[in-house]
């Protein structure tokens, strides 16, 4: 099985700065799936580039992509809209728990705009850029993670 993160900001593109959260993403799904083989890459906050990314590892495969980055208010964040130019299908009920649980210790966590959803049997799903915000999210959902990879790919409909 196919998985990826691609990490998604300018400043990890230009080298100014290291990518803490992908790392941490690639930890935890290799404790979830240790037979999987795990892709990482890394883009800077341009649409196309994501949106492009996206495609092509769809298009390999992937399970499931997790983007790391570019979800927020600023104004080069346009991960969830590259990701919605690629989904067939949301489900938003996985950005809606990422958003519920985090905002329990971590009220800035509203304000995120992840999506997450499905282009064909891929699972994509929009992560924040932190390196603990990633990471709890990812931990709050990797159980709907698991039934939802399997669903998607034709598998059984109730856990």
């Amino acid at each position: 099985m196919l998985l990826a993160v691609l990490t998604v900001s300018d400043r990890c593109s230009q080298g100014l700065m290291t990518d803490t959260a992908g790392p941490v993403l690639v930890a935890l799904l290799g404790q979830q799936w240790p037979q999987a083989e795990i892709w990482t890459g890394l883009v800077p906050d341009d649409e196309d580039r994501i949106a492009a990314t996206l495609e092509e590892l769809s298009l390999q495969g992937a399970a499931l992509i997790l983007t790391v980055g570019g979800t927020g208010l600023g104004p080069r964040d346009r991960t969830p809209e590259a990701t919605r130019r690629m989904i067939d299908r949301e489900a938003p009920g996985l950005a809606e728990a990422m958003r519920s649980l985090g905002a329990a210790n971590h009220p800035f966590a509203w304000l995120s705009r992840a999506v997450a959803g499905l282009r064909g049997s891929t699972l994509i799903v929009n992560l924040p850029g932190s390196k603990r915000g990633a990471e709890e999210s990812l931990a709050s959902i990797l159980a709907l993670l698991q039934h939802g990879i399997e669903v998607a790919a034709g598998g059984q409909t109730h856990p």
